[in-house]
């Protein structure tokens, strides 16, 4: 039998937020030898969206998703997979954590995500969010990002270029390394 870890499957799906979408999506899994080994979801507007990285032994992984894609409707989700491979560290990455915090205003994520990419820095997760400022009810922005950073690139050097641009966009930022 192959092992495990080398068969995965990436689900993403997406349908009107209501509750039981977890325990469905998972049930549906585990009763087909599936197993999750990570996963993303949240609610962005009344839209329940989440993503999974499924394991099991490659027969299993074709049931699972014909499964699911037969289970659409039923479900109430739209959903998308793809088979992948775990992630092969051709250099070692390092991570870091970014967190921003600034009023409101367009372009915010692609200039951060444009600094980022032109130092062949990937960013692994991110999550924004934009809300009322306390008493003055100003749009605010928030960004948390999970980073990798090579090993080559000098991170104090990265941390002035980037506390720079921050500083240039009137951005509160912070870089750090993960715990």
């Amino acid at each position: 039998m192959p092992d495990k870890s080398e068969n995965q499957l990436v689900i993403s799906a997406i349908g009107s937020d209501r509750p039981g979408i977890v325990n469905e999506l998972s049930q549906l899994i585990v009763q087909n030898n599936g197993n999750i080994d990570d996963s993303r979801m949240t609610v962005l507007g009344g839209e329940f969206a989440i993503i999974l990285l499924i394991s099991a032994p490659a027969d299993d992984l074709t049931k699972i998703e014909q499964i699911l894609k037969g289970q659409e409707e039923k479900l109430k989700l739209s959903i998308i997979s793809k088979y992948t491979q775990p992630g092969s560290e051709l250099e070692k990455q390092i991570p870091y954590v970014v967190e921003v915090l600034a009023m409101d205003n367009p372009g915010i994520v692609y200039k951060l995500a444009d600094f980022l990419s032109s130092r062949n820095i990937n960013i692994q997760s991110m999550q924004t969010d934009r809300y009322p400022a306390p008493h003055t009810g100003t749009p605010m922005f928030a960004i948390e990002m999970i980073i990798t950073i090579p090993q080559s690139i000098i991170i104090n050097e990265l941390r002035d270029d980037f506390l720079d641009l921050c500083e240039d966009m009137n951005l509160d930022a912070s870089i750090e390394a993960a715990r």
